[in-house]
């Protein structure tokens, strides 16, 4: 666990400015991402969404529509104020009924196994402290609960890795505070979780982020 962490560069997060344009362009930016294959990797994974369900860092929505209807209840956390403007009017538009949360990964408001089902898509790579967001989500599942997410992670290609290395800078200051090579299976399996994962490419983005996991974790 400490060579995964102690070796992950970490400069000063974005500014509250850039944030507030990244809200802006966030949808259209990631929108030949969804029509080539991530939208249907949301209704896949969230179909097996159940009970009481905790979505860290929802963004500006793009999960909401597949969700089931059966879901007891939908809390949406997220920490940046112009994405929660966004998906605010986004849960309005399809008229579900969820709660939105002003709070970071790294501090989940909610008691101890009081959740069912934590989902993370494309967040992950954003959070300071991915350690202690991921004993946050452990903390927070009922023992039989279950971790759903799709992250994009850190290549297995020297090649690609190494230009994830090189450019990790400008791109975390382009993308909002997102880590391009997150090693974020590994980070999983060393706070405690099983995990059982997919690997798939993320067509429709940049190569640096092309490397996708969708899967599943237990405690």
């Amino acid at each position: 666990m400490t060579d995964i962490i102690s070796t992950e560069l970490r400069p000063s997060p974005p500014s509250k400015a850039w944030l507030r344009i990244m809200a802006l362009v966030y949808d259209p930016f990631l929108c030949v991402g969804e029509i080539a294959g991530m939208r249907r990797r949301r209704s896949t994974l969230l179909a097996s969404a159940r009970g009481r369900v905790v979505e860290i860092g929802a963004g500006t929505g793009l999960n909401l529509a597949h969700y089931p209807d059966e879901v007891a209840e939908l809390v949406l956390t997220e920490p940046e104020p112009g994405m929660r403007r966004r998906l605010a009017r986004r849960l309005q538009r399809q008229g579900r009924v969820a709660r939105i949360v002003d709070a970071a990964a790294e501090q989940l408001p909610l008691a101890d196994g009081s959740v069912d089902t934590v989902v993370s898509t494309l967040a992950l790579c954003t959070v300071g402290d991915p350690e202690h967001a991921l004993r946050e989500i452990a903390r927070v599942l009922r023992p039989d609960g279950q971790f759903l997410f799709i992250e994009h992670v850190r290549a297995d290609s020297r090649f690609l890795a190494a230009c994830q290395d090189a450019l990790f800078k400008p791109w975390r200051s382009f993308g909002g505070g997102c880590h391009c090579n997150r090693q974020t299976v590994e980070l999983m399996r060393a706070c405690g979780f099983a995990v059982t994962a997919d690997d798939t490419v993320w067509r429709g983005m940049p190569a640096i982020v092309h490397p996708l996991v969708v899967g599943r974790a237990t405690r």
